[in-house]
């Protein structure tokens, strides 16, 4: 069985950390793969004797991949199955397609798209529904919201996402914690940046001494986000502080050294922060959101009611200031509970059943 892979999204942040977790894992299985994408990139794969790769540098979700090149079409044609990571079909396809949706925040959440945006991106959705044999997604939560908008046309498997492999390896001895409070996410609404800095703020005026570090670049704050930056600023110290884009490795000691991870998310298909940080030993405390629910049910993390500032505080103070126990410690069980080996061995068992299928 050959199996073409869309690769394109490899370097991307949630999608590529997907991809390059159960990817490794695909390919051990001992079918022939054909990799879509530029080559420099795929190049630690490329070694492989079971590996081809087709040289694409189109970009995803655009003009040109509607109309994609009928030689690139015709070689990943020669595959038996075609995957995508994401819910993007190229044209010109003819073999079976199956799918990875993670999430359907868009018509769910439609303010954080214009009119003409949503539509575009319904129309790529509606594609993935007609066009995939399967559709993979990463919790039951998705999973529902999948099926609310494809109507069950089209089977849909859960299959976890996971902390990415080098998150694993990362050394923690010596490591020694500090004041701080790390946030993963960007500015978009669902993400709850605001309502953190409102709760942040408030502790900062009852003593809390922590700073918070926000994963991510202070120049990417659009002009429509003054409200924040003025929250920010407010504080007339160096209390908050942006990182800029960091390695994996800086991620990682930020992590490691933290006392607390907060994810204030209004909306996740999965969620993978809180993970990494109590895997490196840091405490997460995550807004109580049903997809959160599902995932951590088992996990020693502490809920916050949803979009409420006032009760995240006070989660932060009793977390932080009366300073409670840190380090969580996860079993065997719950560090196996979701791994990339399972997701892509669940992922290779579908696309294998469908190959023998009458």
């Amino acid at each position: 069985m050959t199996v073409c892979i869309d690769c394109r999204m490899i370097n991307a942040s949630g999608v590529g950390v997907y991809l390059r977790g159960i990817l490794p894992w695909l390919l051990r299985s001992g079918h022939s793969f054909l990799l879509l994408g530029n080559r420099d990139k795929l190049q630690a794969f490329a070694v492989e004797p079971n590996v081809e790769i087709i040289e694409c540098n189109i970009k995803p979700f655009s003009f040109k991949e509607l109309f994609f090149p009928s030689e690139t079409a015709r070689q990943i044609n020669m595959a038996g199955l075609f995957f995508s990571p994401f819910f993007n079909i190229p044209r010109g396809i003819t073999i079976p397609v199956f799918t990875t949706i993670h999430d359907m925040i868009f018509p769910d959440m439609p303010r954080l798209t214009s009119r003409l945006g949503l539509a575009a991106r319904m129309w790529f959705y509606r594609r993935a529904f007609d066009r995939s044999r399967k559709i993979f997604t990463v919790s039951e939560f998705s999973k529902s919201r999948i099926e609310n908008y494809s109507r069950k046309k089209v089977p849909v498997l859960v299959t976890h996402n996971s902390v990415q492999p080098e998150l694993l390896k990362y050394k923690k001895d010596g490591i020694v914690k500090k004041e701080t409070i790390v946030f993963i996410g960007n500015i978009k609404k669902h993400k709850g940046l605001d309502t953190l800095l409102d709760a942040f703020l408030m502790a900062r005026n009852e003593g809390l001494l922590h700073r918070l570090i926000i994963i991510g670049e202070k120049e990417k704050f659009r002009s429509s986000d003054n409200a924040i930056m003025g929250k920010i600023e407010s504080d007339g110290t160096d209390s908050v502080v942006f990182t800029g884009f960091i390695s994996d490795e800086k991620l990682f000691e930020h992590l490691a050294q933290a006392s607390l991870l907060v994810q204030p998310s209004l909306y996740e298909g999965f969620g993978i922060p809180p993970l990494e940080a109590m895997v490196l030993g840091t405490r997460a405390l995550i807004s109580d959101i049903p997809v959160f629910r599902e995932i951590y049910a088992d996990f020693p993390v502490t809920f916050f009611r949803g979009g409420d500032s006032s009760d995240l505080k006070e989660k932060l103070m009793e977390l932080l200031f009366n300073k409670k126990p840190s380090s969580p410690v996860l079993s065997d069980g719950l560090l196996l509970k979701y791994t990339f080996e399972k997701t892509a061995s669940i992922i290779m068992e579908e696309l294998k059943m469908d190959r023998i299928a009458p």
